[in-house]
């Protein structure tokens, strides 16, 4: 059966450009964990053990001064999270400004996890509950999923507010939005999940099916061997990738590998502009 995949969120992603070359070295920017304990000094981390204390993989920080930030510190361990600038030789971030408090890189980025469709008349709501329930929610998506056109599935309760959703309403098929994507015939894929799902129902277009996005996932870490990590974010109907340094060079290398827009570079640092 299909799995209701999630959205695979990591490092904010935009556009940027790199400073000039007249400016002297490019200097990057990043927001995250700083930690130090007794095997390294300051790093900046790029994967971080939510122990107590936490534990850091990442890069030497040179010019770091905790006297200089808030931070938090048990055991013999120094961290925190911060926004940090500083230019890079391939194996250490020098900083060249003061570190500042966690801020957002790209803000006014819309959230992915939304339904494309617009409200109905009267809001979201089943059309008939007695179909809206766990067993005909999976049914549902054993349905969408033997489609060849399949694109994706996820689930959407933003209609509810931006407060906490109750355990009972995040639980419930009745308080939730079904969303299926698919390459084309909307109209029949959405009759045939009709069949069996009486909830609230959204049908959209992708461009890639979910076995496209799986195929270039498989293919990426072979061809970029340097990428950090990667995913599937359903929603945007996009494989995403994580980057040391993103640039718009690197942006421009899956363009041309995989297609345009069909790759999200996402980075540990982006170039500063000036």
């Amino acid at each position: 059966m299909a799995a209701l995949v999630p959205v695979v969120l990591v490092a904010a992603c935009g556009t940027e450009t790199a400073a000039p070359a007249s400016s002297g070295p490019p200097r990057y920017t990043g927001v995250g964990t700083v930690l130090e304990n007794a095997e390294h000094g300051p790093q900046f981390c790029t994967s971080v053990l939510q122990s107590l204390p936490p534990q850091c993989g990442g890069s030497d920080v040179v010019g770091w001064d905790w006297a200089a930030v808030q931070h938090e510190s048990q055991g013999g361990v120094k961290w925190g999270e911060y926004t940090v600038v500083g230019t890079w030789d391939g194996t250490r971030l020098t900083l060249t400004e003061p570190p500042g408090a966690p801020r957002e890189l790209f803000p006014g980025e819309p959230d992915a996890i939304v339904s494309p469709c617009p409200t109905p008349n009267g809001g979201w709501k089943p059309v008939a509950p007695a179909k809206a329930t766990d067993a005909t929610l999976t049914a549902a998506m054993e349905r969408a999923g033997e489609s060849p056109r399949f694109a994706g599935a996820w689930v959407d309760q933003s209609y509810l507010g931006d407060g906490p959703i109750k355990e009972s309403e995040a639980n419930d098929p009745k308080r939730l939005v079904l969303n299926f994507a698919f390459t084309g015939g909307l109209a029949a894929e959405e009759k045939r999940v009709r069949e069996v799902w009486g909830g609230a129902l959204c049908v959209s277009s992708a461009e890639r099916t979910e076995k496209e996005l799986n195929g270039v996932q498989s293919r990426i870490h072979k061809d970029f061997p340097d990428v950090l990590g990667s995913g599937i974010d359903i929603v945007r109907n996009q494989v995403t990738v994580e980057v040391y340094i993103a640039t718009d060079e690197v942006r421009r290398a899956f363009d041309e590998r995989y297609g345009a827009g069909v790759v999200r570079v996402s980075g540990v640092l982006y170039p500063v502009s000036d």
